[in-house]
């Protein structure tokens, strides 16, 4: 993991989106840290993490997020094992 800000948006097929999304909500439901892989990057993503949905509108957008955010703990210890979403 890099300490190098980030900030990136990547779409995917609606096949990639739907494959994603059944894997994070497994991951979820078991309660277990995961890596989840976005524009090519591999992140670790801990139990403690907080889910939100966000929803924006504009005069002539709308717009629906599904974040997950922690903050990062430099004692943390990742692991190969956790499945990769």
């Amino acid at each position: 993991m890099t300490d190098a800000p980030r900030d990136v948006e990547r779409g995917y097929s609606t096949g990639e989106v739907v494959a994603k999304l059944r894997r994070l909500a497994d991951a979820l439901e078991t309660g277990k840290p995961f890596r989840i892989q976005v524009a090519g990057e591999r992140i670790h993503v801990p139990v403690r993490a907080e889910f939100t949905i966000e929803h924006e509108r504009g005069a002539d957008e709308e717009e629906v997020e599904f974040q997950l955010k922690w903050r990062l703990d430099p004692s943390e210890v990742e692991s190969d094992d956790e499945p990769v979403v």
